[in-house]
């Protein structure tokens, strides 16, 4: 007689999303993580808080001193310098999501893409999903940039300069998207999350220790 598993649980799924600046990115990941069972995850950072911004819920604030103490000690998913500032996703909180089956979706460049494929943990590599989204041509994304009319012609350039720098990463990732509309591209993104949310790797009986 072949038992059947009265319950079965999913573990968690990292996705991480990176893509040049002026491909809707950002815009993407504040649909996909409108949806309940994406897990907001609170970065820590050096930067003073804005007006309005709370700790904890906009960011965890801490001192540059606390950060590379907990640079030294791996706490770090992956960590940036941004102008001057570090930025940091907490691995601790990345774990404790994906072992409760919640999913997260990460907004990171590719060198944070890269940091995070770099480490030895098993968990999290079994967890983790990259996505990058590739402007369909280099003319295309300076269309879109300049439609949006927030940058300057200087701003421009830089994020063009950037694009060239980011886009020949594209073959490290697990699927390239290329980008069409912002409604193709939700599309595109959501079947490879349902994808990745049925593979038999990520489910396990609850009776499982």
């Amino acid at each position: 007689m072949v038992d059947i598993p009265n319950t079965l649980q999913r573990t968690g799924v990292i996705f991480v999303l990176s893509a040049p600046s002026g491909t809707g990115k950002s815009t993407l990941c504040h649909s996909l993580r409108q949806s309940s069972d994406f897990s907001f995850i609170v970065s820590h950072t050096t930067r003073t808080p804005r007006p309005g911004e709370e700790d904890g819920v906009d960011y965890c604030f801490v001192s540059r001193e606390e950060f590379e103490s907990r640079i030294a000690a791996g706490a770090f998913l992956e960590y940036a310098n941004v102008h001057g500032n570090l930025y940091g996703t907490p691995k601790s909180d990345v774990l404790q999501h994906i072992a409760a089956g919640n999913d997260v979706m990460l907004d990171i460049d590719v060198e944070g893409a890269r940091q995070i494929r770099a480490l030895e943990d098993q968990e999290i590599r079994s967890a983790l999903v990259d996505i990058f989204i590739m402007p369909p041509s280099l003319e295309e994304l300076e269309r879109r940039l300049r439609k949006r009319g927030t940058e300057s012609e200087e701003q421009i350039a830089t994020r063009m300069q950037s694009a060239g720098k980011e886009i020949p990463f594209w073959h490290h990732y697990k699927y390239t998207i290329i980008s069409e509309s912002m409604e193709e591209d939700l599309l595109k993104m959501r079947s490879i999350i349902r994808a990745e949310r049925y593979q038999t790797c990520r489910l396990r009986a609850s009776n499982e220790e």
